[in-house]
C-alpha cells in the first residue's frame, strides 16, 4: 500500500511540475484576432440551417425557407412548426428561445423547461420524465453560457462551469437520484436546443453555474469579441467559453483533444466524424465511420445532420462524373501534361467570331465565368463550347451553346486588369429553362465563398490549350506575398500562383481559364481566373489570377442564384 501511495504522490507531483503552456502559444496571428471573428463569421465556419451566409456574416433566414421534417418541432407555448429550423429562424429574429422538443403531438406536459435552483445554483431540466439535475459529466462552459443567457438573462453567459457532489445538495429539497447529461455548441438560446441524454444514475455530481460578472480593472486574460474577459476558460480548446465562439476562431494549434481546422478554428473532439461538416474543407469528416448510437432523449443535431445532407445533395458541383481514371493525373508534376478527353469537366472554350481565344469555367445552370478582357458586350458574337479536348476538333461529348448575355464587372479596368471578371449567360433551349441537355462529360465547379478555404502554399490546378491544340493541365502553388513580385500592379481581388522555379505558369494556358483548388473532402473550387502573366516561365515569375472568392457576392447578385456554393446556402 505504501508503494502505491508513494507512486500516486509521485504522479501528482509530476503533474504539478509540468510546465504550463501559455494561451499565446495556441492563438493565431494578431491580424486574425483583430477581425473579431465569431460563430456568425461564415468566412471561417458554416452557418446553421436557419441562417444563411451574406457578406461574410450568418444572417437569419426567412422561416418559410426551412424545409419540412418528419417530426414536428414543439414550442414552449404549445405551437407546432415543421422543423426546429423553422422555430429557430423565428428565434433568430426575436432573440428569444421558443423551441421545446420534438414530437408528433405537442402536449403541454411534454414541454422541456430549464431552471436554476435557489440553493447551490444547481441546473435542472424538467421534461415529461420529471425534474432532474444536469449531470456533472460533460458539463462545460458552452452549456453554462446557454443557461446563464436563459433563463438567468446574463448576455455574456457564465464565468465558470463547475459541479458539486450529490451529497452536498440542500437536504431540505427532494432531489432526483438520476441526472441528464447535456451537450451544447454554445450557440443555443436555451438548453432545450442542446443534445439531452436519457437519465442516468448520478455518479460524479451535478452541474452548477456562476454567471459572468465584469471583473474590476483591465482584462489580463483572453478578451472575447463580445467583451467578455475569459477568467477561467481556455482559448483554442474546442469549447465555446466566450459565448460567441471567438476564443476558438483564431488558433494555430488546439489544446487537449480539440481538432484544428485548416482555417484556424478549433472544434470539439466529438464533432469529428459526426456526419456534420464543421471545417470549411471537410477535413473533420474524412474517413467517416459509423459511430455508436447514443442514448439521447432529444437530439437536435440529427435534424441539422439531415437538413445539411439534404441541402448539399441538391447541388452538384466540384466532383467530376466518373468518365476516366484521373488519379494518375493528379500527382505533382514538373510541367504541363495533356488531359484525358473528359478530365476537366468544367473547362469551357470561349469562341469569338469562330475562333477560340479564351477559356472559362462552367458554374452550373446557364452560367460561365471568365476574364473580362476575354469578352465584349456583344453576346451574339460568342459561342461557348463545353467538353472540348482537341481545340479544333469536336468530340462526341462536345456541346456548343449560344450566348444570351455578357455581364462585365462594372469596375473592370483594361489597363490595370483590376476586376478582370465577367459572367456569360447561356441561351436557353426552346421552351425550356435549361441551356443544354444532360451531358455526363460536363460538370460544374464550385464557387468559393471564403478567403479561408485555400491559403498560400496550397497546390492547385490550371488548365488550358495554350499554344497547342490539346487541353493540358499543370500544378501550381498559391503564393502569399504577391506584392513582392508585382509591386503596385498587384491589386485587391487578385491572386498569384505558379512555380518559382519557372517550369510552369498560366501564361502557357488560356486567358479566362480556371485555377481550381480541391479541399480535403475532394470538392473542387474555382479559386482563380487566368488574368495576366509576366515573363512567361522564367525564374521567380508568376501568373496573376482574378481571385474568384473576392467576387462571390457580385456573382450571386448577378446570377440571382440563391445557392451558388455547395455549402452555406
Amino acid at each position: 500500500m505504501r508503494a502505491v501511495f508513494y507512486f500516486m504522490c509521485l504522479l501528482f507531483q509530476t503533474a504539478l511540475n509540468q510546465p504550463k503552456v501559455p494561451d499565446e502559444d495556441f492563438l493565431g496571428p494578431a491580424q486574425c484576432l483583430d477581425q473579431k471573428y465569431t460563430r456568425l463569421s461564415c468566412s471561417k465556419v458554416f452557418c446553421p440551417p436557419w441562417r444563411r451566409c451574406i457578406a461574410g456574416q450568418c444572417v437569419c433566414k426567412m422561416p418559410n425557407k426551412c424545409p419540412q421534417q418528419k417530426i414536428k418541432a414543439c414550442t414552449l407555448d404549445g405551437s407546432e412548426y415543421n422543423s426546429m429550423c423553422q422555430a429557430n429562424a423565428i428565434s433568430c429574429r426575436t432573440k428569444r428561445p421558443i423551441f421545446s422538443h420534438f414530437s408528433q403531438s405537442c402536449k403541454a406536459e411534454d414541454k422541456v423547461d430549464v431552471m436554476v435552483s435557489d440553493s447551490n445554483n444547481v441546473v435542472e431540466i424538467k421534461t415529461k420524465l420529471g425534474k432532474m439535475p444536469v449531470c456533472a459529466n460533460g458539463w462545460d462552459m458552452a452549456a453554462a453560457n446557454v443557461v446563464c443567457r436563459n433563463p438567468k438573462g446574463v448576455d455574456r453567459g457564465a464565468e465558470v462551469a463547475s459541479n458539486i457532489p450529490y451529497g452536498s445538495l440542500d437536504e431540505a429539497t427532494k432531489w432526483s437520484k438520476e441526472c441528464m447529461r447535456v451537450r451544447c455548441t454554445g450557440s443555443e438560446l436555451s438548453l432545450a436546443e442542446c443534445t439531452i441524454y436519457n437519465p442516468e444514475p448520478i455518479k460524479t455530481g451535478v452541474a452548477v453555474i456562476k454567471c459572468y460578472e465584469e471583473p474590476p480593472g483591465e482584462c489580463k486574460k483572453f478578451l472575447c469579441a463580445n467583451g467578455k474577459c475569459l477568467i477561467h476558460g481556455k482559448p483554442c480548446d474546442g469549447v465555446d467559453d466566450c459565448g460567441d465562439n471567438s476564443d476558438e476562431m483564431c488558433c494555430q494549434k488546439c489544446q487537449g483533444r480539440a481538432f484544428l481546422c485548416k482555417s484556424g478554428v478549433c472544434i470539439p473532439h466529438y464533432a469529428v466524424k459526426d456526419g456534420i461538416r464543421d471545417c470549411l474543407g471537410g477535413e473533420d469528416e474524412l474517413d467517416e465511420t459509423d459511430k455508436a448510437i447514443e442514448n439521447t432523449f432529444t437530439d437536435p443535431m440529427s435534424e441539422i445532420r439531415e437538413m445539411r445532407s439534404s441541402a448539399e445533395s441538391q447541388l452538384q458541383c466540384g466532383i467530376p462524373n466518373k468518365q476516366d481514371d484521373h488519379s494518375s493525373r493528379r500527382k505533382r508534376s514538373a510541367g504541363w501534361e495533356e488531359t484525358l478527353p473528359t478530365q476537366i469537366q468544367w473547362q469551357v472554350a470561349i469562341q469569338d467570331k469562330g475562333l477560340i481565344r479564351c477559356g472559362g469555367a462552367y458554374l452550373g445552370g446557364c452560367w460561365v465565368l471568365t476574364a473580362a478582357h476575354c469578352v465584349s458586350p456583344k453576346p451574339k458574337s460568342f459561342r461557348i463550347k463545353l467538353s472540348v479536348w482537341k481545340k479544333h476538333r469536336p468530340q462526341s461529348t462536345t456541346d456548343i451553346v449560344p450566348v444570351k448575355n455578357i455581364i462585365i464587372h462594372h469596375e473592370y479596368n483594361n489597363q490595370t486588369y483590376a476586376n478582370d471578371i465577367a459572367l456569360v449567360q447561356l441561351e436557353e433551349l426552346y421552351l425550356s429553362d435549361k441551356c443544354m441537355d444532360y451531358n455526363p462529360a460536363v460538370r460544374a465547379v464550385c464557387v468559393p465563398w471564403s478567403t479561408q478555404q485555400f491559403q498560400p502554399n496550397d497546390t492547385c490546378i490550371i488548365s488550358g490549350w495554350g499554344r497547342g491544340g490539346t487541353l493540358k493541365w499543370a500544378n501550381v502553388t498559391l503564393v502569399g506575398d504577391c506584392e513582392h513580385y508585382f509591386k503596385d500592379r498587384f491589386l485587391p481581388g487578385m491572386e498569384c500562383a505558379g512555380d518559382l522555379e519557372g517550369r510552369v505558369d498560366s501564361c502557357q494556358g488560356d486567358s479566362g481559364g480556371p485555377l481550381v483548388c480541391t479541399d480535403a473532402s475532394g470538392l473542387s473550387y474555382l479559386w482563380g481566373i487566368v488574368s495576366y502573366g509576366n515573363k512567361c516561365s522564367e525564374l521567380n515569375h508568376l501568373g496573376v489570377y482574378t481571385k474568384v472568392v473576392h467576387y462571390f457576392e457580385w456573382i450571386r447578385s448577378k446570377t440571382g442564384w440563391p445557392a451558388v456554393t455547395k455549402f452555406n446556402q
